[in-house]
């Protein structure tokens, strides 16, 4: 058996595994195994490292009425508005919904352009790879909160990004006695 051969191994293959052992070297495979497990972890998280408190970002793409494209340190970052969901426009095999051109409008109104400030939740990222955030203008306005006052948004409360859920609801409670936005002209959002 030649020297460095595991004891496991004997006779013809005992020759190929030091061949293979010695022309790799194990230091190699620990360093191709950390490369491999570095791009996953890149790949899975993002890529990039998102600050946990408010930062600002360029708003470069409206996607719909509760999802943007931002300009964060020179990357493109998807971003989902947190405790609203607007209805759906562009979700694949899903037809549009009533009233999601004008949610997704309003969305472009508020904040095409413009420079916001996102303020990422405990869960930073939803299963998608999109950063979960409030969304602020610079001067101000509160997104998500605007989209829920003026009905073109409901709430939606996925643990643990759930700090505004009482303040949102109350939000989407008025909207809906006032019958603004998709509350008074969408039969399927009084269900």
């Amino acid at each position: 058996m030649p020297k460095g051969a595991p004891f496991f191994v004997s006779g013809a293959y005992a020759h190929r595994f030091q061949i293979v052992r010695s022309s790799l070297g194990i230091r190699h495979l620990g360093i191709v195994l950390l490369v491999l497990l570095s791009l996953f972890a890149l790949v899975t998280c993002g890529g990039r490292s998102i600050p946990d408190g408010p930062f600002e970002a360029q708003v470069v793409r409206v996607v719909d009425g509760d999802t943007i494209v931002v300009n964060y340190d020179g990357n493109k970052e998807r971003v989902r508005y947190i405790g609203v969901d607007t209805p759906e426009s562009v979700k694949p095999n899903t037809p549009v919904q009533c009233y999601a051109k004008a949610a997704s409008h309003l969305n472009e109104q508020l904040v095409a352009g413009k420079t916001v400030i996102l303020t990422p939740g405990p869960e930073q990222r939803d299963r998608y790879g999109r950063l979960l955030a409030y969304v602020r203008t610079k001067d101000g306005l509160d997104v998500n909160r605007e989209l829920l006052a003026r009905g073109a948004a409901r709430t939606l409360e996925i643990a643990p990004n759930t700090q505004r859920a009482y303040e949102f609801s109350a939000l989407e409670a008025k909207a809906r006695y006032e019958q603004a936005g998709l509350w008074g002209l969408c039969a399927s959002a009084q269900n």
